[in-house]
């Protein structure tokens, strides 16, 4: 099939994300998962196949088992009339919902920008953690560290729990740092059943009037960290996720600015080969 770098849909065009397009449907949004890829928030020119795919396939998936937890966005069966089966397969239909301007950052594990916090003064988002923790290790327990949602072009930035308390208020703070928590909690052990290590996620709220849901996507490769339990286990991180291209760009020795370094095509292949054995592992279904 082909990548589908961009869309030209026959519909209302709200925004271009760095990997969705959002379109104007029936009072409702349509979301459209690209093959589009961004690190650190530059998107490159090359598209990975079937990532859209894992991408929407996987958040409808965790928006099933977690609307326990907390209700989400999706409206199901709804799409354009003649709508192909390759679009229907990377778009969600989602309520309009007012976006809660919080990234929302579980942390089960220390790593990435968590970890070069903790070196500096053994704290993550100002929440002290012991000694002698490394790259990889399992906290004591999952840390809720928001971060601001920057404008387009901007790069999000960690902040405090008190900052972030006064962006969007006390009683919406406690609300998203519980479920949070909750989701993190349970996709965790999910994804230990199936073989995978969630080390850290990211969760974006909205509200309908004084409701508030979950948005945009959940669990995917995009925003969350997984690992290879079997891997970890030894004490290799073995990622299935984008950490793969960040990897690889920051080699090279990338100032982390556009334009983004070119992909190879082995780089390419081996990306749409994490995020399709990520949807199986935990779907047990291919794409």
């Amino acid at each position: 099939m082909k990548p589908v770098y961009e869309t030209k849909l026959d519909l209302p065009l709200v925004a271009r994300g760095k990997v969705r397009d959002i379109y104007e449907f029936n009072n409702n949004l349509l979301l459209v998962s690209t093959d589009r890829l961004s690190a650190f928030d530059v998107v490159f020119t090359e598209p990975i196949p079937n990532k859209g795919q894992v991408l929407n396939q996987l958040s409808l998936f965790w928006f099933d088992k977690t609307n326990h937890i907390v209700k989400n966005h999706v409206v199901h069966n709804s799409y354009p009339a003649d709508f192909p089966d390759d679009m229907k397969k990377r778009s969600i239909v989602g309520v309009k919902a007012k976006p809660i301007m919080l990234e929302c950052v579980v942390r089960g594990y220390l790593t990435g920008s968590g970890l070069s916090s903790y070196k500096k003064d053994k704290t993550v988002c100002g929440i002290k953690l012991p000694d002698g923790l490394h790259d990889g290790s399992k906290l004591p327990e999952p840390l809720f560290t928001p971060s601001t949602k920057a404008p387009k072009g901007q790069h999000d930035e960690n902040i405090t729990l008190e900052q972030a308390i006064e962006i969007i208020g006390e009683s919406t703070f406690i609300f998203v740092k519980q479920k949070s928590l909750e989701l993190y909690k349970f996709a965790r052990d999910y994804s230990l059943e199936k073989g995978l290590v969630l080390a850290d996620t990211k969760f974006e709220f909205g509200k309908i009037g004084n409701d508030i849901i979950l948005i945009d996507e959940a669990l995917t490769p995009d925003s969350s960290r997984y690992w290879l339990k079997e891997e970890y286990d030894k004490g290799n991180l073995v990622s299935l996720d984008k950490q793969f291209v960040r990897d690889y760009v920051s080699q090279l020795g990338w100032n982390k600015s556009p334009p983004a370094p070119k992909l190879p095509k082995d780089v390419i292949k081996k990306t749409t080969e994490r995020y399709l054995q990520t949807y199986m592992m935990i779907t047990g279904k291919n794409i």
